[in-house]
């Protein structure tokens, strides 16, 4: 079964940390990526929400603010795509992310459709 993991966090404490610490965490993250061989689909990390872009659909003719749909004290910074037997086992996995990357939380959702779509160019 497909599980999103949602990763929120502040983007003041995220964006405060030194390239050092960056580095840090993402090292640590790598050991649990490395762990879920297998198992991990896609993971996405997003740029800060004041880079977004927001097309709002709910009124004729559809309209675009900058900035993220929501304001809220944590932000989505990045998502996991796995594919495990149930959500005990997403749960798991959300659990060695957070040992890895504490702080903020990690939502996890069934995904009820994945459209992989085409290969895209390495940045």
């Amino acid at each position: 079964m497909l599980y999103a993991i949602l990763c929120y966090n502040s983007e003041q404490v995220v964006g405060s940390w030194t390239q050092e610490q960056d580095d840090a965490v993402m090292a640590r993250l790598q050991v649990v990526h490395e762990a879920l061989d297998g198992k991990l689909g896609p993971a996405i990390r997003l740029n800060p929400t004041k880079a977004a872009t927001t097309l709002m659909k709910n009124e004729e003719p559809h309209y675009v603010v900058d900035g993220p749909y929501a304001e809220t004290k944590e932000a989505l910074l990045g998502f996991y795509i796995l594919d495990v037997a149930d959500k005990d086992e997403a749960l798991d996995a959300a659990r060695q992310l957070a040992v890895a990357n504490p702080g903020g939380a990690y939502e996890i959702r069934p995904i009820s459709l994945y459209i992989p779509g085409m290969a895209l160019a390495e940045a």
